[in-house]
């Protein structure tokens, strides 16, 4: 997919950080669109169906991680990128974070080549399309075009880290994958995020797909395992 091509919603309700990380994103060729507040934020994903939000946390009215979740509720925004862009680093708010359903996690100010750096990283993760790519695993399909599960001919609709954590525990079940390979598989080598997030992913999973089917390996990391019908 061409630069020009990647639509990239803004969410902040101070006007310099819109102006300045939106006249860097500019001129690396990105299609630049802004929002000043959560509602307006979440308008507007439905609105354009951007490929990447960046999402202020602190904000009035509707805060960034209610925008999040609300966000993630809309079947078409389902494959978009989330990633908070705010100031507070604490671990507990990364935490909420993820568990609204972000993908990653920039804290700010941040340097523009470095941000270009992440933002870039980020974007890679954007599918392409016209790929055919589903699998059938113990009675449950696996659409990794459509970031969709379906089990119990129930559709499950997972945010991207989610998925991307499944598909790569689902990808060889009973095997298990360490903390380390999972955070550099799924998160990369370049993002830095909290030690919960791989946690809070998997507490997210077994709800939403069942606690038996995620077996925690203490002190190792986690399996999948396998349900013959």
């Amino acid at each position: 997919m061409e630069t020009n091509q990647i639509k990239i919603l803004l969410v902040d309700d101070e006007p310099d950080i819109l102006e300045i990380v939106g006249y860097n994103l500019k001129k690396e060729g990105y299609d630049i669109y802004t929002a000043e507040n959560g509602l307006e934020a979440v308008n507007q994903a439905k609105k354009i169906q951007p490929h990447l939000i960046l999402l202020d946390v602190m904000m009035p009215g509707m805060d960034g991680v209610e925008a999040c979740e609300k966000i993630r509720e809309i079947p078409d925004l389902g494959d978009v990128i989330i990633s908070f862009f705010t100031a507070r680093g604490e671990d507990y708010s990364q935490v909420a974070g993820f568990d609204a359903g972000a993908d990653d996690y920039i804290t700010k100010p941040i340097k523009p080549k470095l941000l270009i750096s992440k933002i870039k990283s980020l974007l890679r993760r954007v599918k392409e399309e016209g790929s055919n790519n589903s699998t059938e695993l113990g009675g449950i399909t696996i659409d990794r075009d459509e970031y969709l599960i379906i089990k119990d001919g129930d559709k499950i609709v997972l945010p991207r880290k989610e998925f991307e954590l499944f598909s790569l525990l689902t990808s060889k079940p009973g095997k298990v994958f360490n903390r380390e390979s999972i955070m550099k598989k799924v998160w990369g080598s370049d993002v830095v995020v909290g030690d919960r997030t791989i946690d809070v992913h998997i507490r997210k999973l077994r709800e939403k797909i069942g606690d038996d089917y995620f077996k925690t390996v203490k002190g190792v990391g986690y399996k999948f395992i396998l349900h013959e019908n």
